[in-house]
């Protein structure tokens, strides 16, 4: 793709700014602002629409190419005290996780450009090393000689004597509990000090910043930041750099005591946590007298477990000094911090609407989307609640191409949009919470401030047999167009930070498709809604699921620690806990909070080739206390037995009643699913032990149930329970039973008067 971009805010008031930041490698791009109704192009769908409006933003701009660098990394501005003198050392606590994967930095003040400075690395033969170089031609590498292991803990130790000698230490730290393994016959061969004579030294002017996990590959020149090379895959912990040249021994009682006149620096990674996480995410803390503080870049994953976890705590604010460690990653990506290209002011007379702004080169277009909020004030009655945490979530996820059981999972061949190949090809462009890292561990951060391929129009998922997330959320904004309905939008950002009142406007609000992210704050603030009187509409399924919340620092930036459900990954023991805020991670179900508590319904099944219909249940059957929502419905019609998602209204993540996960009493059935194929499986939390049964065609658990239920102070839930169900809207020119369901409920909501009664009140 010739251009890309992306915006610093999501979310806006008419008056605010939204800056764009663009890449282009043609000499110009045109740039204007559109407004984004539907993004499916299958053929038997209304079509691409999206209208241009008028802005200040209708131009051509220079292109100009914006790089990309991933790799997470600490970088500590350059001091004089750390200047190499005539004997120093380096030591840290290493955990490789990758060791073997090329020359990685560890603590080090180095140039590479130059060849200058002085550093103890990973290098090429998989075993530590210590270099020195005078900038001049002259480097020195001496290598331990003997590979480290992967997931074992060491104390790493580099040193250079008053003579010049050099010496490289590595030796295991296994305890039962800190490493992969916990003992071994021997440690005999991955264990190493080797000195060798010296005559280089290290330049004593270097100015380039100390870097842990990388090196300084190229200086900054105006303008710019320094690049980082040699991005380390593992985690490190209470890194120090002392005057003189310590023995591996007086080394080792540095690590928890680092005293004397001879420290540098000794930075503890455990210094930031609090009894609420980590508050100052990027802050690094050097604990010696000269306070040489550092910055994390990239979002490397804290709360981790170090050198001498026991295994008794599971909490990192209950033991902060058994986590201490940092895990690094190559690939790791909070920021792709590109420079402005252009800025819009947004028009006080926009209204509220999904917008982009839309960057044409030669034949290529990418949209950048954003989304226009009302002036407070100026509310409509209806809201639709984009799931923006879900799309960050779900952010360039790399599944198709990665992952080996990918096509066993939709029972096809995937089909990849040019996108999946562009991710595929340009991996600096980072993960999603669905993607491993190199090193085989889990994504725990994703953020927005990067080009995201696959939240654009047009866009078609590998997953689904059309459309998923962002794109598929464009068939229920089309659909509320087309019916001539006045709504706003706000985003889960403005949930988070802004609380109930984001909501309290609103008579109704609709959920997107698949709204499966949510913090704690958010999931208040809907609660909260919904209790006083708030009507809310639950478009989708396999929502209100994971656990998640906001980076303190950065505010684009998720955090999600996966375990216990439907996982693409899972934690290490130990690290279950979100880093931001030390809460407790994974599903909301594992913490007493199950959807079923909020909708009426939650997560009970998955299959990802073709969806099926709805039947009537018994509640919505003569005169039943759900019959209200299928008003001029035909009792025995198959209901949502077409679509643009796998051809049904049913499919792809379905979700059930179940009143000991929460469903209220008062809650009715207006529809279950019926049908579906034996792709389709109970999800994985539903489960005690692997059985046969539990696929479409024989499980009761395979389906999706639509509900009802009234809520205090006159309001109500309604659940479609299936992300498949808004590609229906549109089949048959919006004439159809799915579309007239819809409208039933949602003009049901917005009547002045109290909504219907639910399953106890009718009975009583």
């Amino acid at each position: 793709m010739k251009v890309l971009g992306y915006s610093r805010q999501v979310s806006a008031f008419p008056g605010d700014d939204v800056d764009f930041l663009v890449s282009c490698d043609t000499e110009q791009y045109h740039a204007d602002i559109v407004k984004l109704i539907h993004g499916d192009t299958n053929p038997e769908g209304p079509g691409l629409k999206i209208e241009p409006v008028q802005t200040g933003i209708d131009a051509d701009f220079p292109g100009r190419v914006q790089p990309v660098v991933s790799g997470s990394h600490i970088e500590v501005p350059d001091h004089p005290k750390l200047r190499p003198g005539a004997q120093w050392t380096l030591q840290v606590m290493v955990a490789p996780t990758a060791p073997g994967g090329g020359v990685q930095g560890l603590v080090t003040k180095w140039e590479q450009s130059r060849e200058a400075g002085h550093g103890l690395f990973i290098g090429e033969d998989g075993a530590l090393q210590v270099w020195v170089g005078d900038g001049a031609g002259n480097v020195q590498r001496t290598s331990a000689g003997v590979p480290l292991i992967a997931g074992v803990w060491y104390l790493a130790v580099a040193s250079q004597g008053s003579d010049g000698a050099l010496t490289i230490s590595q030796t295991p730290v296994v305890t039962v509990t800190n490493s992969r393994f916990s003992f071994a016959t021997s440690w005999e061969s991955t264990t190493a000090t080797v000195t060798e004579p010296s005559e280089v030294r290290a330049s004593e002017d270097l100015a380039v910043p100390v870097v842990m996990a990388g090196y300084v590959e190229t200086t900054a020149s105006e303008g710019s930041r320094q690049v980082i090379g040699g991005h380390f895959n593992g985690k490190l912990d209470r890194p120090r750099i002392h005057a003189v040249a310590l023995s591996p021994g007086r080394a080792e009682g540095a690590v928890d005591n680092p005293r004397g006149n001879h420290v540098i620096a000794a930075w503890n990674f455990q210094e930031e946590i609090t009894s609420d996480g980590i508050k100052r995410t990027r802050h690094i803390t050097d604990v010696s007298r000269n306070r040489l503080h550092g910055r994390a870049w990239n979002g490397p994953a804290r709360g981790m477990t170090g050198y001498n976890w026991r295994a008794k705590e599971q909490n990192f604010v209950h033991a902060p000094e058994q986590y201490g460690a940092i895990h690094f990653h190559d690939d790791d990506l909070t920021d792709a911090a590109w420079d402005v290209d252009f800025t819009l002011t947004v028009p006080d007379d926009l209204p509220s609407g999904l917008y982009a702004a839309r960057l044409r080169a030669d034949d290529d277009v990418d949209h950048v989307p954003f989304y226009v909020r009302a002036r407070p004030g100026g509310e409509k009655k209806i809201v639709f609640l984009a799931p923006t945490a879900s799309y960050m979530a779900y952010a360039n996820d790399h599944v198709t191409l990665w992952a080996p059981l990918a096509q066993v999972f939709v029972a096809r061949n995937p089909v990849l949009d040019q996108r999946n190949i562009v991710l595929s090809e340009h991996r600096e462009f980072g993960l999603s919470t669905y993607d491993i890292h190199a090193d085989g561990s889990g994504v725990a951060y994703s953020t927005r401030l990067r080009p995201i391929l696959n939240m654009r129009p047009g866009f078609r998922h590998w997953l689904s047999p059309s459309l998923w997330q962002f794109n598929a959320d464009l068939h229920l904004i089309d659909w509320l167009t087309e019916l001539g309905y006045e709504f706003d939008v706000v985003t889960d950002e403005d949930l988070h930070h802004e609380g109930v009142d984001v909501l309290s406007p609103y008579q109704v609000v609709l959920t997107g498709s698949h709204p499966e992210y949510y913090s704690e704050q958010m999931l208040d603030a809907v609660h909260q809604y919904v209790d006083s009187g708030g009507r809310l509409m639950y478009l989708g399924a396999n929502g209100f699921y994971w656990v998640i919340n906001y980076d303190p620092e950065d505010l684009n930036v998720i955090e999600v620690r996966k375990g216990h459900g439907s996982n693409a990954w899972r934690c290490a023991p130990g690290e279950y806990h979100l880093s931001f805020t030390g809460e407790y991670g994974t599903l909301w179900r594992h913490r007493g909070r199950a959807p079923q508590r909020l909708v009426g319904v939650g997560f009970g099944a998955e299959g990802f080739d073709v969806s099926s219909y709805f039947r009537l249940a018994e509640d919505a059957r003569d005169g039943g206390p759900a019959s209200w929502m299928f008003d001029g419905i035909d009792a025995d019609e198959r209901i949502g037995d077409f679509g643009l998602v796998g051809h049904g209204a049913a499919g792809l993540e379905l979700d059930i009643l179940d009143a000991t996960l929460g469903s209220p009493p008062e809650t009715v059935i207006g529809a279950t699913s019926e049908a579906h194929t034996d792709i389709y499986l109970e999800v994985l939390e539903e489960l005690y032990f692997n059985v046969p049964g539990v696929s479409g065609s024989q499980s009761g658990q395979v389906r999706g149930d639509i509900t009802y239920f009234p809520t205090p102070n006159g309001g109500g839930v309604w659940s479609a329970s299936s992300i498949a169900y808004c590609g229906s809207l549109s089949h048959n020119n919006y004439d159809n039973n799915i579309s007239r369901l819809t409208k039933n409920v949602l003009d049901q909501f917005l009547r002045d008067e109290p909504v219907p009664a639910g399953a106890a009140a009718s009975d009583s």
